[in-house]
């Protein structure tokens, strides 16, 4: 699946996480090359939403004046998590920034 946005747009993306309780450390990595794993330097600070029974949402905003500010290109995005147990790397949900 490819999410496709706007360049002009500042929104929220999201992953759910299953089995996450919402207190671990969630992380983004957006890479142009779609062959390659982020490297520690690729990770941008994300957020969780509410976390449910099941899990819970990880997310980050995109787009100008934000952390993760992309120009128009397709990226792979991934996502980290760190617990005192694991850390789990999910990815890559491609993004198509017109």
């Amino acid at each position: 699946m490819t999410l496709r946005v706007s360049s002009l747009s500042r929104i929220d993306i999201k992953s759910f996480i299953k089995g996450a309780d919402g207190t671990e450390t969630v992380e983004w990595a957006f890479l142009t090359d779609l062959d390659a794993e982020p490297a520690e330097e690729d990770w941008t600070a994300g957020a969780w939403d509410a976390p449910t029974a099941k899990g819970a949402p990880a997310r980050i905003k995109i787009g100008p004046d934000t952390t993760a500010e992309l120009t128009n290109g397709t990226y792979g995005a991934w996502v980290r998590v760190t617990s005192t147990q694991s850390q789990p790397v999910f990815g890559p949900l491609l993004l198509d920034i017109l």
